[in-house]
């Protein structure tokens, strides 16, 4: 068995301006976290299919597996006021206290899998933009970060 991924590396400068101003949506909410513990600050926006654009940032607390990550908690409220669209592209953007990381961090395991069933929800891939100050990385499925993926059709007959 063979797995490949394709993430497309660009620059800041290289991307649309759609592009750079969903990043912008994810890099402005990373100040919005609650991030006492960790220091580190993490933002995403996802573009709604009907072009509404929602943000969602990390909320940590002192009981660890209390709190959720960015990516979560946008893909929720994305889901919870707009059921009927899909998201079509994810923005996530992630900062120390001191700046912004220089490359791209991929979701967490928990944030794969929600994002794998909001696009099994919908029937449709979400592209994934992962901000970084030297590069964002272009990632056109959650399939390519997360390959042997667990979803509903393990569980049938």
């Amino acid at each position: 068995m063979t797995i490949t991924s394709v993430i497309k590396v660009y620059e800041y400068d290289e991307l649309n301006d759609a592009d750079r101003a969903l990043l912008d949506d994810a890099i402005e909410a990373t100040r919005r976290s609650y991030a006492p513990y960790s220091h580190f600050s993490v933002g995403a926006a996802a573009l709604l299919a009907n072009g509404v654009i929602v943000t969602g940032t990390n909320q940590e607390n002192a009981a660890y597996p209390s709190g959720l990550c960015a990516e979560r908690t946008t893909l929720f409220y994305a889901n919870s006021q707009y059921p009927d669209q899909a998201v079509k592209t994810l923005a996530i953007a992630a900062r120390t206290e001191k700046d912004f990381i220089d490359t791209p961090i991929p979701p967490c395991g928990a944030c794969r899998q929600v994002i794998l069933e909001t696009e099994k929800r919908y029937k449709q891939p979400i592209r994934i933009l992962l901000y970084g100050k030297k590069c964002i990385y272009e990632i056109q499925s959650v399939g390519h970060l997360l390959p042997l993926s667990f979803d509903a059709s393990a569980m049938e007959d």
